[in-house]
């Protein structure tokens, strides 16, 4: 990446994770943890396969990605954040909660949606407000494939995949699944316009906003 020559920090920060793509696979690496090159590209799509690979490179000599074989079964490479790239967390983190009013609006036609990028708004906006009682489990289906959010220690964590007894179930279009998550919309305004739960709905509302 060409340099923009300012002896400044921000500068300085932005010729080392500047390029386009760059903080999108830092966000997939938070997100999954440690990746294969397949993975990456599944949460990346559109772009080019010589691209990843090329920032990707860039990333390993900034020092913020490393990669290793992994053994067998697995056996490939797997591409996991150094301490130093684990930094960029809180980063993304806030980048995010500016970037939530953006999508009120919606999606556009053409975008891309992955149901575990809903992990923002949950870490953000969701809380377990009454963590003295049994934990319990909400699938989200948004997508092509749930998410699962559980309770523990009066936190909020979403997982990929589906839970086998779930004590609710929430699903919806990517737009309106995001709004309740994030606390722009009402679980009521949600289902009027086409959200639906099924179980106990007092178990998804001990987690939203508000």
């Amino acid at each position: 990446m060409r340099s923009y020559g300012q002896y400044c920090a921000v500068a300085r920060a932005l010729d080392a994770i500047g390029d386009r793509w760059t903080l999108l696979i830092i966000r997939e690496l938070l997100l999954r943890g440690p990746s294969r090159y397949t993975d990456l590209r599944n949460g990346l799509p559109r772009i080019a396969t010589n691209l990843l690979a090329d920032r990707l490179r860039g990333l390993e000599q900034e020092g913020l990605v490393s990669r290793e074989e992994a053994p067998p079964p697995v056996a490939t490479t797997l591409f996991r954040l150094t301490p130093r790239g684990e930094e960029l967390g809180p980063v993304l983190t806030e980048l995010g909660r500016w970037g939530i009013p953006l999508m009120v609006e919606g999606p556009n036609e053409d975008d891309d949606f992955r149901p575990y990028w809903l992990s923002l708004p949950v870490d953000l906006y969701l809380t377990d407000r009454s963590p003295e009682q049994p934990p319990v489990t909400v699938e989200v289906r948004a997508g092509d494939e749930p998410v699962v959010l559980e309770t523990g220690e009066g936190k909020v964590h979403l997982r990929p995949g589906a839970a086998e007894h779930p004590d609710a179930v929430l699903s919806g279009t990517p737009h309106v699944i995001a709004g309740v998550l994030a606390g722009t919309m009402s679980l009521a305004d949600a289902i009027v316009v086409g959200a639906k739960v099924d179980g106990k709905r007092a178990a998804l509302q001990r987690l939203l906003p508000g």
